[in-house]
């Protein structure tokens, strides 16, 4: 079949699927505290829906895969979910992002399921600020399950970091030696407009300019690294000294939309286009229930394709648009 190609002319071969909006952790800039509504069990996707969306994606030229939540180890047997995607024909590349704290269990079950890449969610490396951040004391469990995962020979292993103005600063050069020490890649995210209290404003989000100037000069030299992918969202640095590669998602600062590549699926079965724009959305779960087969699921990921816009709604200035949807609903 014809590839996935935008008005734009943007190709679409990176799929993000979402597999829970349920954490057990509260960061700030994602949900609140207290009173979290979620969707109910019976409106998630099954695992076979699931794997049957991946299956039509991979005939229209998705050949990468994402789970997310959420957090995905609360969904159960997971690790039998990846298996399934794992043996999806036409898919190169299989990963994982999870906050960790349930990784040491179970990341053995998720390494003989066939995963080998992990994103890992990790702020800070002090147990008080994780603490604030999170707002729950867990930052040792987060740290076993990332060492686990290297006894195990998951690879690569990256760090993702939320860059929060104002609080995150002290953990900047900390974490890139830890990375730089251990063989992990340090991905600093720039703070998006994503979280469930309206918190986010332009000015509490420390850019990626200012962080690599902080590690040159606490730690040493960068170098950029050209992505073999020019439609990769990250930009790739490594210290001039060669131990230690820094990645940063700088959505605010450098937007990446004429480069996108991505395709999100919700937990509750809706096709997204773009992470920071409610305007398009496509409800594929309706389609499964009422009995749709492949033609008319091909025609909802070209009719979603298609009304995707040309850049995010993040205006370049101001304090946000007021999104519908926060991260941990539609799945980093």
């Amino acid at each position: 079949m014809p590839p996935l190609v935008d008005t734009f002319g943007r190709l679409h071969d990176n799929l993000r699927i979402s597999v829970t909006d349920r954490c057990n952790i509260r960061c700030f800039y994602c949900m609140p505290e207290h009173e979290v509504r979620f969707v109910p069990r019976a409106e998630i996707l099954s695992f076979e829906e699931i794997e049957r969306f991946a299956r039509v994606a991979a005939t229209l030229g998705v050949s990468k895969l994402r789970v997310t939540g959420g957090e995905p180890l609360l969904r159960k047997d997971l690790a039998t979910l990846l298996a399934m995607l794992g043996r999806v024909p036409g898919i190169r590349d299989l990963a994982l992002t999870t906050n960790g704290l349930l990784l040491a269990e179970q990341a053995e079950a998720l390494y003989a399921a066939g995963l080998r890449r992990v994103n890992v969610h990790l702020d800070t490396l002090d147990r008080e600020r994780f603490r604030q951040i999170t707002r729950r004391d867990e930052l040792g469990r987060v740290l076993a399950g990332i060492h686990a995962c290297r006894r195990l020979g998951f690879g690569p292993i990256k760090i993702n970091a939320v860059a929060v103005k104002g609080l995150v600063e002290p953990d900047i050069v900390p974490l890139a030696r830890f990375g730089r020490e251990h063989g992990f890649e340090i991905r600093f995210i720039e703070f998006m407009p994503l979280d469930a209290q309206g918190l986010w404003q332009r000015d509490k989000v420390l850019l990626a300019g200012d962080i690599v100037a902080m590690l040159e000069r606490e730690i040493g030299p960068l170098e950029e690294i050209p992505d073999r992918d020019p439609r990769a969202p990250a930009l790739e640095y490594r210290f001039a000294d060669g131990a230690g590669r820094i990645g940063f998602i700088a959505s605010v600062s450098r937007p990446f939309c004429l480069n996108c590549n991505r395709i999100r699926l919700t937990a509750d079965g809706w096709v997204r286009t773009c992470l920071l724009s409610d305007r398009v959305g496509m409800d594929v779960k309706k389609a499964f229930r009422d009995g749709a087969r492949g033609e008319e699921l091909v025609e909802i990921f070209r009719e979603a394709i298609r009304l995707k816009p040309p850049s995010h709604d993040l205006a370049p200035s101001g304090n946000g648009n007021g999104f519908i949807r926060t991260m941990c609903q539609i799945g980093g």
